[in-house]
């Protein structure tokens, strides 16, 4: 019978090292990838087993989670292509024509690897249609398959952000309705959408947000009548903290990821200019100051985790319109240079400049 020795463990209240022998078959769940020496595993008080890896949808560490970024705004109309983003960061398939097209949504991972899309703004000018705010969510399976639209749940709005929190679940916050809002909606391990609730933190729109630390999750930045620079800290139980205000450059349309298996990073958006302004996150929720100058700045793209402990920022609009590069980040949050995109020959209609889109991490295993 297989056992696993000196394997580093988290228990639910407290971290230490375990260098007995765990039965792989009993104690581990088998449905993953099965740990390997000294990897950290995690308690599920759920179905009572561990889990190897920081199993949290944002978060994870080893594995080759992969990315998905989809939807968003192309040629002055919404859009529903999405495309992914191996393991090792390299373009992988795209796909068209699942899900209503839409602009100005926000995306999450939940189930320890899978993924929602949800919310967003249907708006296309070509046809002279202003577009309307929705509550549609489309799950994402951990092979990378995008469900057709689940509707009516939460209210319909535009300019939210959403991260995974809980290790398995997932948090959208935050956007415009016919006001600001300040309304959350959590999602279950499964991926059901919870009603709303209200009130904590304040109202605005077009911010971002990741998880970090161990299940938690950090909303920052936005747009009031101004562009604000506060943050919410969101605890392991899904439960939004009050504003923290003050750190880093006030703006709007920025994007936000886990990285490093525990932190997070915000970066780019629209200040008094486009900005490729970043701010690191602690595994203890604290946001660093601002670090300026790497990457096209811009505002309204999408950042994601991939790997299990790396970042990419991709898309975006800036002076020149929309674009498709992306900047990449390594497991120690230092964002790389400008990255060619994919061969537009071969995956055009997945790989279009576009912008208010949406991302996040799925699949350590598949």
């Amino acid at each position: 019978m297989a056992t696993y020795k000196s394997i580093r463990y988290i228990v639910p209240t407290e971290a230490v090292e375990h260098t007995d022998s765990i039965n792989a078959l009993i104690d581990v769940d088998t449905n993953t990838t099965a740990p390997t020496d000294g990897q950290i595993l995690k308690w599920n008080n759920t179905n009572s087993k561990w889990y190897p890896g920081n199993v949290e949808g944002e978060v994870s560490t080893g594995g080759t989670q992969k990315a998905i970024i989809g939807f968003g705004e192309n040629d002055n109309m919404a859009t529903n292509t999405t495309f992914h983003i191996s393991g090792t960061g390299t373009t992988q398939r795209g796909t068209n024509g699942v899900g209503t097209d839409r602009t100005g949504l926000a995306a999450a991972g939940y189930g320890g690897d899978k993924a929602i899309f949800g919310f967003g703004n249907s708006w296309n000018s070509y046809n002279d249609v202003n577009g309307s705010n929705l509550n549609l969510t489309n799950l994402v399976s951990n092979t990378g398959n995008v469900a057709t639209d689940s509707t009516g749940v939460g209210t319909a709005r535009t300019g939210l952000a959403a991260s995974g929190y809980g290790g398995d679940k997932a948090i959208f916050g935050f956007g415009n309705a016919s006001s600001l809002q300040n309304i959350t909606n959590l999602v279950s391990n499964i991926g059901v959408v919870a009603t709303d609730t209200t009130g904590v933190g304040t109202a605005r729109k077009d911010l971002a947000a990741a998880g970090y630390g161990e299940g938690k999750a950090i909303f920052g930045f936005g747009n009031t009548s101004s562009l604000q620079n506060i943050t919410n800290l969101v605890s392991d139980t899904g439960v939004v903290s009050t504003d923290t205000t003050g750190v880093g450059t006030a703006r709007s349309g920025s994007a936000a990821a886990g990285y490093g298996g525990d932190k997070a990073i915000f970066g780019f958006g629209y200040a008094t200019s486009y900005t490729n302004t970043t701010n690191l996150v602690s595994n203890l929720g604290v946001v660093a100051t601002d670090t300026t100058g790497v990457g096209a700045a811009r505002t309204s793209l999408g950042a994601s985790s991939y790997g299990g402990d790396k970042a990419l920022f991709a898309l975006g609009y800036n002076t020149s319109g929309r674009v498709s590069t992306i900047n990449f980040v390594s497991n120690t949050g230092v964002v790389a240079t400008d990255g060619s995109t994919v061969n537009p020959d071969t995956v055009y209609q997945q790989w279009q400049a576009k912008h208010k889109v949406a991302a996040a991490g799925y699949s350590t295993t598949a």
